[in-house]
């Protein structure tokens, strides 16, 4: 059963397997919390964003900072990951990341342009943000509300957690949280049923403008 559940999550897997594989490159081009090596490899850093380095908003998503920090994030994207493509299958999965990091970073560049950050618990969090949309169209699904009720505990845990722990970007976890939740209506859940059109066009809105807002204030 635990088998066919893996094979049932490519693009969990994929995701895993290559941030290991650019965690060795990092630790090979001079260690994985060595910051020049971090910015050489496209951790958050909002001069550099605002000079032009876009990408910035998405590729930290594949680097880590230690060991501890990769698996951590490595098995809660395993664990997390395959309930989201399980319920928004393969692609919806891809979509869902990679906003979550883009809003996520976007976040904290804005409101904390002078740390330096990575990692993939931005798109994580927006993962768990997803499922708690689940949880409002589709609470009807005994097995979708007792899952969304633990997540947002956990989701609730961790924000109060990251208040107390120094390092962590709570703005980016926030933003990914957000950006997932709203991105989640718009792709929606066929293996569940429909999300509301409405639903999804206020979803669109506040992305929409949450991004305009987000870019206004980092130029």
């Amino acid at each position: 059963m635990r088998t066919q559940g893996l094979r049932l999550a490519p693009v969990t897997l994929t995701l895993i397997i290559f941030q290991v594989l650019v965690y060795c490159w990092l630790v090979y081009a001079g260690g994985s919390t060595n910051t020049v090596t971090l910015l050489n490899m496209g951790a958050r850093s909002t001069p550099l964003i605002r000079e032009g380095e876009w990408w910035r908003l998405v590729s930290p998503v594949f680097l880590h900072v230690g060991l501890s920090h990769l698996v951590v994030n490595s098995v809660t994207l395993l664990y997390i990951g395959r309930y989201i493509e399980e319920f928004f299958g393969h692609w919806r999965m891809v979509v869902i990341y990679f906003v979550s990091a883009l809003f996520g970073n976007f976040t904290s560049a804005v409101f904390m342009p002078s740390t330096i950050s990575a990692g993939a618990s931005t798109a994580i969090f927006g993962l768990f943000g997803a499922f708690l949309m689940l949880g409002v169209c589709f609470r009807h699904n005994v097995i979708v509300r007792v899952l969304s009720h633990t997540f947002l505990l956990f989701v609730i845990i961790n924000i109060v957690m990251d208040f107390f722990l120094s390092g962590v970007d709570l703005v980016g976890h926030i933003g990914g949280l957000f950006g997932g939740f709203f991105i989640a209506f718009i792709v929606g859940a066929p293996m569940l049923g429909t999300v509301d059109h409405l639903k999804q066009f206020l979803s669109g809105a506040v992305l929409t403008v949450s991004l305009v807002i987000l870019t206004l204030e980092l130029k």
